[in-house]
């Protein structure tokens, strides 16, 4: 795609999304308070853990209008959802941070710069058009968080879920993901699918979009494989999809596009081979699907 080219169909999809954004808001309140007594509400609150994070501020009128990064905490099996044992925060607050930053910076969408953290079961939650959840090797849905969530994806939500790795994480998360989804299987995506193309024209293999956490770059570099374990060599993207074909959760198994948003900074190579190449372009281009679609 031509710069040229890049730049109209950012600007043409910007006014698609600013109309989401309405249509997805209208007739819902805001909640109050957090959820299970948590105070924690933004990215902005949490210690950064890798390099300092850009910070900006968006123009006092877009602030209903702003695209947000929202992590869900959610609860695992053998820990809750505290820092001991959450595997929800992995790669939070840098990885929310930096993708909202690269957004408002490589694109036209207006980006909140403090993301926000949610429960499945926060009022707030329908406020937020898009969602991410991460390491669902060990997720635990409640019953309670069940028919929220299929509400909130079949009203015109969308998630994101990334970093986990193997068949057994794999079928944790599908047996949770039935619960909400019983009638519906996860689609294997191919390359040609527009989502590889919505901004960023990934001409990648599959397995070659694989994006190994900073502690394998070594053996990356070595020749070694960008898997994390023997039974997770492929990469594979899947998509679960409404009545009417939209596609309503993005689903990233064997990689770690996290810790590509992550570590900006910390490792050259790790930065060039796999945040520029992979898991931006990535992310960007899912983001920007969901708001289109």
């Amino acid at each position: 795609m031509s710069p040229r080219a890049l730049r109209i169909t950012v600007l043409l999809g910007c006014f698609v999304v600013v109309a989401s954004f309405a249509q997805f808001r209208s007739g819902r309140g805001r909640g109050e308070g957090g959820p299970g007594g948590s105070t924690m509400r933004t990215a902005r609150e949490s210690d950064q853990h890798s390099n300092p994070t850009p910070a900006w501020t968006n123009a006092p009128a877009f602030k209903k209008d702003v695209f947000t990064f929202c992590r869900i905490r959610y609860s695992s099996w053998g820990g809750g959802r505290g820092w001991g044992g959450g595997r929800w925060a992995t790669d939070f607050p840098d990885a929310d941070l930096n993708l909202s930053w690269r957004l408002q910076q490589m694109t036209s969408l207006k980006v909140d710069p403090d993301g926000r953290v949610l429960e499945i079961g926060d009022p707030e939650l329908f406020n937020f058009p898009w969602i991410y959840m991460v390491e669902p090797g060990a997720l635990r849905f409640t019953d309670e968080e069940v028919p929220i969530l299929r509400k909130y994806l079949l009203n015109g939500g969308f998630m994101m879920v990334d970093d986990f790795w193997g068949e057994d994480e794999w079928e944790n998360f599908y047996r949770e993901i039935k619960r909400v989804f019983p009638e519906r299987e996860p689609v294997e995506l191919e390359m040609d699918h527009p989502i590889f193309h919505a901004v960023f024209d990934i001409k990648l293999k599959k397995n070659e979009l694989q994006c190994p956490s900073i502690g394998h770059v070594e053996r990356a570099m070595r020749g070694g494989g960008t898997w994390e374990r023997e039974d997770a060599r492929d990469v594979h993207f899947k998509g679960i999809f409404d009545d009417k074909g939209r596609m309503v959760c993005f689903i990233a198994h064997n990689t770690d596009n996290g810790d590509g948003w992550e570590r900006e900074g910390e490792h050259e190579y790790y930065f060039k081979e796999f945040a520029e190449k992979r898991a931006y372009p990535l992310g960007i281009n899912v983001v920007f699907y969901a708001m289109t679609h």
